[in-house]
C-alpha cells in the first residue's frame, strides 16, 4: 500500500513538514496494516519536531495517536479486516494516511463514537484515565486546579472530575477560553494573563486551597502550583511546555504542609495496564454515558500540519485538534 506522511527531515520549526510516499509492505507476524482516518494533535508532537524528545530515525514522521480500519492483518492477530481500532503511545509516526503496528497496541472502538472523537480521545482520555484512576483517584468533595482547561486534555479532565464528583477551577488565557472551560463543567475561571492565579485559588477556596492541580508547563507554574494546595494535596506535571521540568525542594513538600508531586508519563500508563481493552472501554463508557464530550475545536488536513503546529504552539486552538489523510 503506498502511504502520505507528513514528515521531517531534520529538527526545527513547523516549516520541517514536508510530503512524503511511502510504500508500505504486507503486515509481518503480530501487525496489522492500518488505513487511518483521524490522527490526534497533541503537544508531544511538537517537542519531538522540535527535537527536545527526538523521533528514532530522520527523516521521519511525528505523532503518537490516531484511528482507523484494519487493511490487512499478519498472522497470530485476531483483528479482522474492515475492524475499527485505535492507539495512543509508541511508536512515532501517526502523522500517515496508512501505517504498520503491532496489534498489541490496537484498541477495538465502540460503533457510536466516531473516528474523529476517537482520534481526540485516545491519548488524552487515557491520560485522564491514569490520573484519575492511578495517581490520584478522586472523591466527591474534592477541588481540582486544572491548568490549560480549555485546551484538549484540559477540557477531558474537567468533564472526567466532575463526572467523579470533584469542584474544578480552570486557568485559560482569554475569555473565549473562559467559556469553553465554563461548558466543560470549571465552576470558576482564572484568567492567568490578568489574575495572580495563586492568590485567586485561595480566594475562590476560601483560602483553604485545592486538592489536586494539574499542570504542563513545569518551572515556576509548578513551583507557585503548590502554593495552591491544601495539606496533603497532590501536584501533576504533565508535560514543561513553557520551562524545565523544576527541582523541588522536599522541604517545600512536608511535613507541615504533606505535599506530593507527581510526574507520570501516559506512555508507561498505556505500557503497563493489565487491560488497555478494559480500560479503553471505560473510558468509551463514560462517553456514551455524555460525562465525556471532546472539544474538537479543529479538523485539518493531514497536508496542514505545518500550520496546524504553528497554530497550537501559538496558542490559537481550543479544545482537541483532528488531522483528516
Amino acid at each position: 500500500m503506498l502511504a502520505i506522511e507528513m514528515r521531517i527531515d531534520a529538527y526545527g520549526g513547523p516549516e520541517r513538514f514536508a510530503l512524503a510516499e511511502v510504500e508500505l509492505s504486507p503486515p509481518g507476524p503480530g501487525q496489522v496494516l492500518l488505513r487511518q482516518t483521524a490522527i490526534g494533535v497533541n503537544f508531544i508532537d511538537v517537542y519531538h519536531r522540535r527535537g527536545t524528545f527526538p523521533i528514532p530515525a530522520l527523516p521521519g514522521a511525528v505523532g503518537v495517536e490516531a484511528v482507523g480500519t484494519v487493511a490487512a492483518a499478519g498472522a497470530g492477530v485476531s483483528l479482522r479486516p474492515g475492524e475499527r481500532v485505535g492507539y495512543a503511545g509508541p511508536p512515532v509516526g501517526s502523522y500517515a494516511s496508512a501505517r504498520l503496528i503491532e496489534a498489541a497496541r490496537l484498541v477495538r472502538l465502540p460503533d457510536a463514537v466516531p473516528d474523529d472523537v476517537a482520534a481526540a480521545l485516545m491519548l488524552k482520555g487515557m491520560t485522564a484515565h491514569m490520573l484519575f484512576t492511578r495517581v490520584r483517584p478522586l472523591r466527591p468533595g474534592d477541588v481540582v486546579l486544572v491548568h490549560a482547561a480549555a485546551g484538549g486534555l484540559g477540557v477531558l479532565l474537567t468533564q472526567w472530575a466532575r463526572a467523579a464528583g470533584a469542584r474544578v477551577i480552570g486557568m485559560v488565557g482569554s475569555e473565549a477560553k473562559a467559556g469553553v472551560a465554563r461548558a466543560a463543567g470549571c465552576e470558576a475561571t482564572i484568567l492567568y494573563r490578568h489574575q495572580d492565579f495563586v492568590a485567586e485559588t485561595m480566594r475562590l477556596t476560601g483560602g483553604e486551597g485545592v486538592d489536586v492541580v494539574c499542570e504542563g508547563i513545569g518551572g515556576r507554574v509548578l513551583e507557585r502550583s503548590l502554593d495552591c494546595l491544601k495539606p496533603f494535596g497532590t501536584a501533576i506535571n504533565l508535560g514543561q511546555a513553557g520551562e524545565a521540568l523544576a527541582a523541588i525542594d522536599l522541604a517545600r513538600l512536608g511535613p507541615q504542609r504533606s505535599l506530593s508531586v507527581s510526574v507520570p508519563g501516559v506512555f508507561a500508563h498505556l505500557r503497563t495496564l493489565p487491560d488497555l481493552q478494559g480500560a479503553a472501554d471505560t473510558m468509551f463508557a463514560m462517553v456514551g454515558q455524555g460525562a465525556l464530550r471532546p472539544e474538537i475545536g479543529l479538523r485539518a488536513p493531514l497536508r496542514e500540519a505545518g500550520e496546524v503546529h504553528r497554530r497550537l504552539e501559538a496558542g490559537e486552538t481550543t479544545g482537541a485538534t483532528v488531522l483528516l489523510p
